[in-house]
């Protein structure tokens, strides 16, 4: 009996010595996608030495889970304090009440300038005119090209124009420079939307509730991609049929793609040695030489703040932190992801690297995609009726008459809401 109550004694002192310790910091949870996940962990000590009142906990998730799990989490009331989101996701989580509204904390942060950021990038964090988001890092399209295939058929700098870009194109396949111009896969969406962008497509009508694919912005720019694949400048495949993007372009299968900051690092690690000095990057090309560039998508990830946080305060310190320029350059180097802040872009890094002024030139040109819930599934139904008129089983006024009724199908639950509250 003496034993058990030894015992007994012994476990209490235990637990009260475990309790002793209990980290009593405020627990912040923070939910990374990918790779940022990852390395944001590397830039919490810094946060946690300046706020040693706060603990930050990091989840990591998969892209490939993000959407569903953090939609999950908010149906089943257990979202994190704050979030990574793909800046496309914004207006869905909006729609389902799910994020806090960040306008008077950006009005009032010392950190968060407005002014610093692009605008267009900054346009996808706002819905009907509050803020919900701040942007963490950016993406967006631009033109890589060999750069010795292009001199050599006249335009060393990138064609500027759409003018300019046909001419090329045709030197290009004239000449046997290349075996094929360009290569436009016919399973991705992006280019369509950029032309289409750059042509003064608003994609869906004002309000959000009908395609506007049959309207003369959109079925020009429709046109001139079709067209590329007419002309025989642009293979009508898809992307599983490219065996090895960086071999084929090095070996002169291609001599122009359209493509985002992450193959800078793949081009370099991938092409041969005999390929330095051979590529570039350059903005889109202009509709007409009235504007300076193309516009490309605003696309990248920003940080949220959930409505049912009960952290706000400890999120919006955590937030202010990763927005710091010094910040968005360290988080550069450890991911290569583009800064969302113009003034980070004079890191060394960046502004002494050949293949990056392209980007940051387009970043001045870009624009938010239609901030309606249903846009990735109309996004996707571009890229169908662009591959069945790329490879001729449709013509392109089906294409489009097809495109404005699958968006007319998928916007009616819009239509009808907005219907109600009017």
């Amino acid at each position: 009996m003496m034993r058990i109550r030894r015992f007994a004694i012994l476990l209490a002192l235990i637990a009260t010595a475990c309790s002793g310790q209990r980290d009593r910091r405020e627990r912040l949870e923070f939910w990374g996608l990918g790779r940022e996940g990852e390395v944001v962990a590397e830039m919490i000590p810094e946060f946690e030495r300046r706020n040693p009142s706060i603990h930050v906990v990091v989840q990591q998730i998969p892209w490939s889970a993000a959407h569903e799990k953090l939609l999950t989490a908010h149906v089943g009331e257990s979202t994190p304090d704050a979030a990574q989101m793909g800046n496309t996701w914004i207006p869905e989580f909006v729609a389902v009440k799910a994020l806090d509204d960040l306008t008077p904390f950006v009005a009032a942060s010392r950190s968060v300038d407005r002014r610093d950021y692009f605008d267009g990038i900054w346009a996808t964090n706002v819905v009907n005119g509050t803020t919900y988001g701040v942007p963490w890092y950016v993406d967006t399209r631009v033109l890589f090209y060999r750069s010795d295939v292009l001199a050599a058929v006249g335009f060393p700098n990138g064609p500027r124009t759409w003018d300019e870009w046909l001419e090329a194109m045709r030197r290009i396949k004239a000449e046997h420079r290349s075996r094929w111009a360009i290569l436009m896969p016919t399973n991705e969406f992006e280019p369509i939307e950029v032309l289409a962008m750059t042509n003064g497509s608003p994609l869906l009508n004002a309000d959000g509730t009908r395609g506007a694919f049959r309207q003369p912005p959109f079925a020009g720019a429709f046109e001139f991609y079709v067209e590329l694949f007419r002309r025989g400048y642009a293979p009508a495949v898809s992307n599983s049929e490219i065996s090895n993007l960086y071999q084929q372009f090095a070996q002169g299968d291609f001599a122009m793609h359209i493509t985002g900051p992450w193959n800078v690092g793949e081009f370099r690690r991938r092409l041969p040695a005999s390929m330095n000095g051979k590529w570039a990057t350059a903005p889109l090309p202009a509709r007409d030489a009235s504007a300076p560039t193309g516009v490309s998508m605003a696309g990248g990830a920003s940080l949220v703040i959930f409505a049912a946080s009960k952290h706000k305060d400890a999120a919006r310190k955590f937030v202010e932190f990763l927005s710091e320029p010094k910040q968005q350059i360290r988080f550069f180097e450890l991911t290569g992801d583009l800064p969302a802040r113009r003034s980070a872009w004079s890191a060394p890094a960046l502004a002494a690297d050949p293949h990056f002024p392209a980007f940051r030139k387009q970043l001045e040109r870009v624009q938010p995609l239609p901030k309606v819930p249903e846009w990735e599934q109309i996004a996707s139904a571009i890229f169908d009726r662009g591959e069945a008129a790329a490879r001729g089983t449709s013509s392109t006024t089906a294409a489009l008459t097809a495109l404005d009724a699958k968006a007319d199908i998928l916007l009616e639950k819009r239509r009808w809401m907005l219907s109600r509250k009017r």
